[in-house]
């Protein structure tokens, strides 16, 4: 799922509801686990090359664009939550508040009116950063998006989540009215509802407002048929006709290859840019990998675990609205957890649970996807001539074209990435080979 659907489902839970990246392009690192102990027992000689590198000038800028992005990363996050606090402290949450209440007696107008006001706030005090992160994205030669493409996806984003937004508001208030110790628990009913119900929908109504998609079969059939054989390794049922080319290329310069949606709305998706500078060997690879995700039932295990994860972070702002109002409610202008300035404390206390949380989901999504590599190298033997080459080297194509850090600090690794490290993605993917006897493939027969 990516960043688009989660922001569009609705404003309260952008804070709090951390994105279920099942096909991003973040790298990580990866732990010594089970599942790297199959890998042979060789010592590789000191002078080997590395299984992920770059040429001298390209890692100049890797490491150049990766400060970037975390400086970014925790910037944003930081800034977030410092919007909030100045929202309140210097009383424009309160005055938005009394704005929305003196416009109109209908509590509808009132909701939406402060919720659009709240957004358009937080829209302009994080465009600075978010226009800095798009400058460099463009130069690090990440994007190729015009300014005024990037703009009007921006505005889609804000009226899709001033509309989803405004309900979820509704819905929470009126949660709060009929519940107020307990809303915590009955809201997050309807919100994990909503998450489930996106993730069928973001296919068909959501991501093509972002991009553009097109039958693969019209372009590249013989693609086409490399997939179907993936797919009917990994048991799936995923017709031709539900396979789709994405023209990625408009507006940025990664690969990707993936699978979306469930039930009618489940379809394979493939870059144009994927196509264009991979090889059919490398796309099938990355396919298998996205495949992994569902065979494996990622999805549903990682929305259980967001969804246990959210209802403490709920049950935590209630408890956090609480001893905020007793505490600054009369200095902020937050009257009661019925008032509408109350959202904008629970979106406080969320950002920060949120904040700190972040490394504990990236920590569970690094061992799906290490999962999902093993699977996709699984599933191309046999399709392909040489599975460990073909991975190795799709994660050096990955890297190359991301600008990804071969060495990325601990920390950093720690907190911010969803994806074990390519370069210990690529070291594993070259030694992983359960076909030489005495050893066992994980997820499929020998």
């Amino acid at each position: 799922m990516r960043v688009q659907t989660i922001a569009v489902l609705f404003l309260l839970l952008a804070a709090s509801l951390v994105p279920v990246v099942l096909h991003a392009q973040a790298a990580v690192p990866q732990t010594a686990s089970a599942n790297q102990a199959q890998a042979p027992s060789q010592q590789a000689p000191a002078n080997a090359k590395p299984a992920y590198s770059l040429p001298p000038e390209k890692l100049a800028r890797a490491i150049a664009y990766s400060r970037i992005r975390v400086v970014l990363n925790f910037l944003s996050s930081g800034w977030g939550i410092l919007q909030l606090v100045l929202l309140l402290a210097l009383g424009i949450v309160a005055r938005m508040r009394n704005f929305a209440v003196g416009l109109s007696a209908n509590r509808w107008v009132q909701g939406f009116v402060f919720v659009l006001l709240l957004l358009l706030a937080s829209t302009l005090l994080d465009l600075p950063v978010d226009i800095y992160a798009h400058h460099a994205a463009v130069v690090y030669g990440q994007s190729v998006q015009g300014w005024g493409s990037w703009a009007w996806d921006a505005v889609k984003s804000l009226l899709l989540v001033f509309v989803f937004g405004g309900l979820m508001v509704m819905l929470f208030f009126w949660v709060v009215r009929k519940s107020p110790a307990r809303w915590w628990f009955w809201f997050w009913i309807p919100a994990m509802l909503l998450v489930l119900l996106s993730v069928f929908v973001a296919p068909v109504l959501i991501d093509p407002l972002f991009n553009k998609f097109e039958p693969l079969a019209a372009t590249n059939p013989a693609l086409v048929d490399r997939l179907e054989q993936v797919v009917a390794r990994g048991g799936v049922q995923i017709p031709p006709d539900r396979m789709f080319l994405m023209k990625a290329s408009e507006k940025v310069t990664s690969l990707n290859a993936y699978v979306t949606g469930y039930g009618a709305s489940k379809r394979v998706v493939v870059w144009d840019n994927t196509i264009a500078k991979a090889t059919p060997d490398e796309i099938s690879f990355i396919f298998g990998h996205e495949l992994g995700h569902y065979v494996l039932n990622h999805i549903p295990a990682t929305l259980v675990f967001l969804g246990a994860l959210l209802l403490v972070e709920f049950y935590l702002g209630y408890r956090g609205i609480r001893w905020l109002i007793a505490r600054y409610g009369e200095a902020w202008g937050v009257p009661s957890q019925n008032d509408w300035s109350a959202l904008a404390v629970l979106l406080l206390v969320l950002s920060v649970l949120s904040f700190f949380s972040e490394p504990v989901v990236n920590g569970y999504s690094r061992m799906h996807e290490h999962e999902a590599d093993i699977y996709g190298q699984e599933a191309i033997h046999g399709i392909v001539a040489d599975p460990q080459t073909t991975a190795q080297q799709a994660f050096q194509l990955l890297g190359e074209v991301s600008l990804t850090d071969p060495n990325p600090k601990p920390f950093v690794e720690f907190w911010m990435f969803s994806h074990p490290s390519v370069s210990s993605r690529a070291a594993f993917a070259a030694a992983y080979n359960p076909w030489v006897p005495g050893r066992r493939p994980k997820f499929f027969d020998k």
